[in-house]
């Protein structure tokens, strides 16, 4: 596994606080450890955005939440799709924190980096005829990653929480966090091991997006 690495914050940066609703809260046992599971919405009377959070432990003074905001992908949380690392990526985060003292999953239902279900399957079928995910959101008239962490935030907020060590390769997650102020202790990678079939996914995200991923390891190559 990466070695974790710590991030620098952004400085100078006011918290901005986000109203949100707890709108259920239970007991959640499962295979990686004893959860709470919550459900939050926005409470601003504009957007109904909302999400499901799993949360481990209690906050104690001085402890730092590892934290993971994953969004929703069902053809890979769901259904094993090997053209993504998104299950991989959730399984490995609800081991992660499932292990730790203090910690929250945080899961967005921004399927397709906010496009929705239907069209990112077209996404796919434009993927199929060659072009990348980036260039097939980009034809479906989307920007590449139309997510927002503005509820995510919130919900950190709601629960006191100042300072995280974030689960992620993705530097908008950081951004945006620390535009609402919460402090990014901590970045601890989360790679999954490279799938032939989601190796040019992977590359898209290092190299158009900009995630912090491992470049591919170079193919052996063959004895003549």
């Amino acid at each position: 596994m990466p070695k974790a690495k710590p991030v620098r914050p952004i400085r100078n940066n006011p918290s901005t606080a986000v109203p949100v609703r707890k709108v259920a809260e239970a007991d959640f046992p499962t295979r990686f450890g004893q959860f709470r599971i919550c459900g939050f919405s926005l409470a601003n009377g504009v957007s109904s955005e909302s999400a499901v959070v799993l949360v481990k432990g209690k906050p104690r003074s001085g402890r730092v939440p590892l934290v993971r905001i994953h969004s929703q992908c069902l053809t890979g949380d769901v259904f094993a799709s090997l053209r993504c690392d998104c299950r991989a990526q959730l399984e490995m985060a609800l081991q992660q924190v499932g292990a730790s003292d203090y910690g929250f999953i945080i899961y967005e239902p921004q399927e397709g980096r906010g496009i929705g279900l239907m069209n990112k399957l077209q996404a796919y079928q434009l993927q199929d005829q060659g072009v990348d995910t980036v260039e097939a959101n980009r034809r479906l008239g989307f920007e590449a990653d139309l997510r927002q962490y503005t509820l995510a935030a919130g919900i950190l907020q709601h629960y006191g929480v100042q300072s995280v060590r974030l689960l992620s390769n993705n530097p908008e997650k950081i951004r945006a966090l620390e535009r609402f102020g919460i402090r990014i202790a901590e970045r601890v990678p989360i790679e999954a091991a490279p799938h032939p079939t989601s190796a040019r996914y992977l590359k898209t995200k290092r190299e158009k997006m900009g995630h912090l991923l491992s470049p591919a390891a170079p193919r052996p190559k063959r004895r003549r």
